[in-house]
């Protein structure tokens, strides 16, 4: 079983930069492939990004490339989200998922 918990959201400017964490419990995140996805308020939930568990290769929404990065720290057993030049429609619950498993959720809003 794998427990997992997204934290680093906030309120930011348009233009502003986070990052996003995924901690897991209870499994090692290396041996699986995660993704990030994101649901705003009134909208289905849209993949974001993912990495899988093999080579770290990394995958990306049409909408968020070039803008965020995925990656992962083995040691720490988490998975980042960093996120730049971020827009309004940015805005959304961010969740990690790995295989059936998901975290809480944070709240990221961009907004001046």
């Amino acid at each position: 079983q794998v427990q997992l918990v997204e934290s680093g959201g906030d309120l930011v400017q348009p233009g502003g930069s986070l990052r996003l964490s995924c901690a897991a419990s209870g499994s090692t995140l290396a041996n699986y492939a995660v993704a990030w996805f994101r649901q705003a308020p009134g909208k289905e939930r849209e993949y974001v990004a993912g990495i899988s568990n093999d080579r770290d290769l990394t995958y990306y929404a049409d909408s968020v490339k070039g803008r965020f990065t995925i990656a992962r720290d083995k040691p720490k057993n988490t998975v980042y989200l960093q996120m730049n030049s971020l827009k309004p429609e940015d805005t959304a619950v961010y969740s990690c998922n790995v295989l059936d498993y998901w975290g809480q959720g944070t709240q990221v809003t961009v907004s001046s």
